[in-house]
């Protein structure tokens, strides 16, 4: 391999970032979070913000990505997409959103193109392969209130929450070090119900709600979790495992790509 080739294989990995859309006064809008896009920095890899796509362009996009990060969102997957009809209508839906990150998740993960999904991004994961969620987590016998208090300071609606139980011998607990149990934030309203056919269970909260999962059957690198591990990801040790293995594992998917006899 030449000093040319090495040099451009090492370049950083290309990580899409799928955006909600919201109106911005009346105006209707792209929107992603700051700290979403600090966080893909943070593993070493260059943010590209996508809008959204149809069903060609997201071959296309995936063509140009080593990685993908699904955002979480103050909007809900729409429940007719796992049977069932909306129970709150007050609450944001992003149909747009739905429209493609439901059709690049099984996409991405039949390429092996790593990705990492955070908050609504399990969710939506969840429900492309094949699985539901709960509607109002909070309203359910025996669950606990996993939502933030909407009045208090961000520091406070993305402090810790509870403790989560991370599940033995999976890619969580491998990335981890075979810690048994960390400490999440927690700002959620809809949660897993049925978890979708072939998906693994990687941590539980103590009442039982599935917090991480991964899919074992895909190639390449792949985590699901329901916390937010981009707030102050700098500053948090679990976090920073978590976006370095995502970052590494689209740095060696870019490597193989650019040179894939080495």
């Amino acid at each position: 391999m030449t000093a040319q080739t090495s040099s451009s294989s090492r370049s950083r990995p290309v990580v899409l970032v799928p955006a909600c859309n919201k109106m911005v006064g009346p105006y209707p809008s792209h929107v992603v979070g700051k700290k979403y896009v600090d966080a893909v920095r943070l593993a070493g890899a260059l943010p590209l913000v996508v809008p959204s796509a149809d069903a060609q362009e997201v071959d296309e996009l995936l063509t140009l990505a080593d990685g993908v990060l699904l955002t979480g969102s103050p909007s809900n997957v729409d429940p007719r997409h796992f049977g069932e009809s909306v129970l709150d209508e007050t609450l944001p839906l992003d149909p747009e959103r739905d429209a493609w990150t439901l059709a690049l998740i099984p996409a991405a993960l039949l390429r092996g193109v790593p990705l990492f999904a955070i908050c609504r991004g399990l969710q939506e994961a969840n429900v492309a392969l094949g699985g539901s969620l709960h509607q109002a987590v909070h309203e359910l016998a025996d669950m606990r209130d996993h939502r933030e208090p909407e009045q208090a300071e961000l520091e406070v609606q993305y402090g810790p929450a509870h403790r989560v139980q991370v599940q033995p011998g999976g890619l969580l607990a491998s990335l981890l070090g075979g810690a048994t149990e960390i400490e999440v934030n927690s700002l959620h309203g809809q949660g897993v119900k049925q978890l979708g056919p072939g998906l693994h269970v990687e941590a539980l909260a103590p009442d039982g709600l599935i917090e991480a999962f991964s899919n074992p059957q895909a190639s390449a690198f792949n985590l699901f979790v329901q916390w937010h591990p981009e707030w102050q990801a700098e500053h948090n040790p679990v976090s920073l495992k978590l976006f370095k293995a995502f970052g590494a594992a689209c740095q060696a998917y870019r490597d193989r790509r650019r040179d894939p006899l080495t």
